[in-house]
């Protein structure tokens, strides 16, 4: 098996436009851009925010009665929605806008050096969704066949058009968050630096941007940890973004909207199949957090670090 990572092209090109900073002061010029990410965000959340809760009717009869516990029971109730939880998906839009400028007007970088590259890229998408629900599905399969899940049969909550909505929404999110911390940070690291620091510190970076999730737990962080690995690999092996933004995008939608499951603590009523956790095996279902949280997903994404080590760049 070879551990040696050479530079992936978007590296390289990135490289030869501007030399990396030191390890610490990429890590500090990441924080603004990230907040000013978060910001954005806000922005473009708070108009559907608005409307939701102008729709609210539980929410408008508590403000007309002057009731603020009522209404505050009716925001709490809202932002564990469906609607919300699809608009906060499509809020990460402005995550990927911020990080391509900064890159752009900043870094003076390219787009093929986040990882756009034109050549193949319907053919690597397609791959990479192919593969993200075989990844998270076998996942499921290792709880089902350790009796730590119970798959219950269809679900009666599944709405065709909200699953359509998660499924867009989490195509914008998916690829928000790796061009983020793989086309933007761990290129940013890899121009300066051995490849493997770059995978590391933008692996550990994703992990704790999931910090404040409900259910997060020791395990659950090391899990992201392994999946930042994973995803910064498969960018490396494949040469490209568009594979591991369908991956990480479908990864989320199968284990929320199809198979039932937490989504780093995020709860769906729309999903296809209705499943449950079977109390006392957190450990490997991973409890509250999802099966993120737990050894499943953890053997998962060790196998799958083992075949991209072994894989040749294409």
């Amino acid at each position: 098996m070879n551990f040696e990572l050479e530079r992936p092209e978007a590296v390289i090109k990135a490289q030869e436009k501007k030399k990396g900073l030191n390890w610490f002061l990429e890590m500090l010029v990441f924080v603004p851009v990230f907040f000013v990410c978060m910001f954005a965000q806000i922005l473009v959340t708070l108009p559907g925010e608005l409307m939701l809760i102008s729709m609210n009717a539980d929410y408008q009869a508590a403000a007309a009665a002057g009731d603020l516990e009522g209404m505050a029971e009716a925001l709490r109730l809202l932002g564990g929605s469906d609607l919300y939880m699809v608009l906060a998906l499509f809020s990460t839009v402005a995550m990927t806008a911020v990080t391509l400028l900064f890159c752009r007007l900043i870094q003076k970088r390219r787009m093929d050096t986040l990882g756009f590259v034109k050549r193949g890229a319907g053919r690597e998408y397609l791959i990479g969704l192919a593969a993200g629900f075989v990844a998270f599905s076998a996942a499921v399969l290792l709880c089902v066949l350790t009796g730590t899940i119970r798959i219950e049969g269809i679900s009666g909550t599944f709405g065709g058009g909200i699953f359509a909505l998660f499924m867009v929404g989490y195509m914008v999110q998916g690829m928000g968050e790796e061009v983020l911390c793989r086309g933007y940070l761990m290129v940013s690291v890899g121009r300066r630096y051995p490849m493997w620091v770059a995978v590391f510190s933008n692996a550990v970076i994703f992990a704790a941007l999931h910090l404040l999730n409900n259910g997060i737990s020791v395990l659950a962080f090391c899990n992201l940890t392994l999946f930042g690995v994973f995803a910064s690999l498969y960018f490396i092996k494949r040469g490209s973004i568009w594979g591991i933004g369908a991956f990480h995008s479908i990864w989320n939608l199968v284990q929320g909207n199809f198979w039932g499951l937490s989504v780093s603590g995020g709860v769906t009523e729309c999903s296809v199949f209705r499943t449950t956790m079977v109390e006392g095996r957190d450990i490997i279902n991973g409890s509250a957090f999802g099966p993120e949280g737990g050894l499943a997903v953890t053997v998962v994404l060790l196998a799958g670090i083992c075949v991209l080590l072994r894989k040749k760049s294409i």
